[in-house]
């Protein structure tokens, strides 16, 4: 009896230091720290500047529901690199940006001055504050207990914990928009497909509560408008924190069918349609879902060329024929500059079945948003490359990306989601709610 008394006191007392060091480092934040954990000071080098509040306020020229006007449009590039100047960078490349400049001796990276615009609202980063104390990993790595909003790990000791922080970063309370994906073939080939877009987020909201989440982090509803033979098909998403706890609940409405139809998965290596099968469904967002079939390392921070503040590639009026280039997005509508980046390793775990046998990612320091990824297959050649092109949605504000990309290295193919630039703004203010999400609601949009 003794003994198991002796023993719960020094759990108890394990715990309490535990605490109070955590509690040490946090008082960092706001300080040395930004208040979602980057540094915020610049490089030694100056060639990453100090955070001072990112892009939180409009420039004088933006008017509600205009394509975000570009603050730098006047900036030239510092530099720009090719097959031919790639080894005096290749440290600072990711390996597939790398690859595709030995690949296609027409590609080129320019590279920007930095500009760390990340920003969020104050309520996000007393959250953070509070979850770097309250927050912590439950089921194995799987969930997240004590956080409701903001940053769950701002101080990241475990990959896990770091690659969390992407998928419970800030994006907004809810959203509807317009936008376009292709597929684009080895010959240049492709067909776009138009999606109305809808997203409510539960984590992140204002006044949510740990108890009021109910294991949710968000809903989400596609309908398709283009091309005709598939105008009306729709499908809607109850997004789960915990996923190994409560799988993802998705259902579909079949236009043809006219009925709705509940998915059976949806999730890991499910092969998300329309995507000529090179993307996976763990793939949305760079990753997505629950982190059990992968072994976690967190590599530490470096110094990398990422796209960044990619305002010109989100610009109104741009034919979408203009981005999508045989072989990948045009260079010259994309923008890359020098930040600090978590590097996160995932290892696919024996026993599981994924295309990828790891994928490396690249953090910002800033956001936590996923800004690129080398995925290998299973013999550790790689053969993928996934990008994020980020801007600073500075009248909400948050920093999110405007456009992904994911190349298929082997098959000389590439993907593309987020193109809007013939379509309207986003709107961050959409009257939507949870009873927009149902399968009930599927029902009578698709009647």
């Amino acid at each position: 009896m003794l003994k198991s008394l002796g023993a719960l006191l020094l759990a108890a007392c394990a715990l309490q230091a535990q605490a109070e060091i955590a509690e040490s480092q946090a008082v960092r934040l706001g300080k040395e720290l930004t208040p979602l954990g980057g540094e915020q000071a610049g490089n030694a080098a100056g060639t990453i500047p100090a955070w001072n509040g990112g892009l939180a306020t409009p420039p004088a020229d933006y008017r509600p529901g205009m394509h975000h006007p570009d603050p730098f449009a006047a900036e030239k590039p510092l530099y720009v690199i090719d097959g031919n100047t790639l080894e005096s960078h290749r440290a600072k490349l990711p390996a597939g940006l790398a690859d595709l400049l030995v690949r296609y001796p027409d590609y080129h990276v320019r590279v920007f001055p930095t500009h760390r615009s990340a920003a969020a609202p104050q309520r996000i980063y007393d959250a953070t504050r509070y979850n770097a104390t309250h927050a912590r990993l439950i089921s194995g790595g799987n969930g997240v207990e004590g956080a409701a909003a903001g940053i769950p790990f701002p101080l990241p000791a475990t990959g896990q914990e770091a690659i969390w922080n992407h998928i419970m970063r800030y994006r907004g309370d809810q959203i509807h928009f317009v936008t376009n994906q292709a597929a684009v073939l080895a010959n240049g080939g492709y067909n776009l497909l138009k999606l109305d877009r809808d997203v409510y987020f539960v984590y992140g909201r204002d006044g949510m509560t740990p108890q009021e989440l109910q294991n949710t982090l968000f809903y989400y509803k596609y309908t398709v408008i283009a091309p005709s033979r598939l105008a009306g098909s729709a499908l809607v998403v109850q997004e789960t924190l915990d996923q190994v706890l409560s799988i993802r609940k998705a259902w579909r409405f079949n236009r043809s069918e006219r009925r709705v139809r509940r998915l059976p998965m949806l999730a890991y290596d499910a092969l998300q349609p329309d995507t000529n099968g090179m993307a996976t469904a763990d793939m949305v967002d760079a990753y997505n879902g629950a982190p059990d079939r992968y072994e976690w390392t967190l590599r530490g921070k470096q110094e990398m060329l990422v796209p960044y503040n990619s305002y010109q590639v989100h610009q109104k009026g741009i034919p979408y024929e203009r981005i999508l280039k045989t072989k990948f997005v045009d260079p010259e509508l994309l923008r890359y500059e020098l930040h600090r980046v978590w590097v996160v390793d995932a290892e696919l775990r024996k026993g599981f079945g994924h295309p990828f046998g790891k994928r490396r990612f690249y953090l910002d320091e800033d956001s936590w948003q996923i800004l690129a990824v080398d995925l290998y297959d299973k013999a550790g050649q790689l053969s993928g490359f996934q990008e994020s092109h980020p801007i600073s949605y500075y009248d909400v504000p948050m920093f999110g990306s405007t456009l992904e990309t994911l190349y298929d290295l082997t098959g000389g193919r590439y993907f593309v989601d987020g193109m809007d630039n013939n379509e309207p703004m986003y709107d961050f203010h959409a009257p939507l709610g949870p009873r927009d999400f149902t399968p009930q609601a599927l029902r009578r949009e698709g009647i």
